[in-house]
């Protein structure tokens, strides 16, 4: 995996759209920091977060959280908890779990060695037919 230059951050990326103002974002960031280590794998400019929220302390509350990331389909995740923390934290939580999926996703399958070291190299398999031919003489 290569190092990216200039890695996304919850701080750097996040926009609050309805429901919330410019003064609640200091603290939304604080309450997606764990989301950091996640999104450390891709490009800041390619990588945007919104968190918005329909109807704020009522009732029926809707926490929305979208993430767009350059290359892959748009997640979004959604959190309907009454308490606007716990709300904020399940859709953190939703979308760290859903990026996890993805990544999985792209590795290999049913492979361990190869997803830890890589593709073996394409002189050792001449050397392993030769041994299986001495073998079967």
């Amino acid at each position: 995996m290569s190092a990216v230059t200039n890695p996304a951050t919850v701080a750097e990326c996040l926009r609050v759209g309805a429901g919330f103002s410019q003064g609640d974002r200091n603290w939304i960031v604080e309450q997606f920091a764990t989301l950091d280590a996640r999104l450390a794998a891709f490009h800041a400019d390619a990588t945007e977060l919104e968190v918005s929220v329909k109807d704020r302390n009522a009732r029926g509350q809707k926490v929305t959280l979208e993430c767009w990331i350059a290359g892959r389909q748009k997640i979004v995740t959604t959190s309907t908890e009454e308490d606007l923390r716990a709300a904020l934290n399940d859709a953190r939580d939703d979308l760290r779990r859903r990026l996890n999926d993805a990544k999985t996703r792209q590795e290999p399958r049913h492979n361990k060695h190869v997803r830890e070291i890589g593709q073996p190299d394409a002189d050792a398999a001449p050397a392993d037919l030769e041994r299986v031919d001495a073998e079967t003489v």
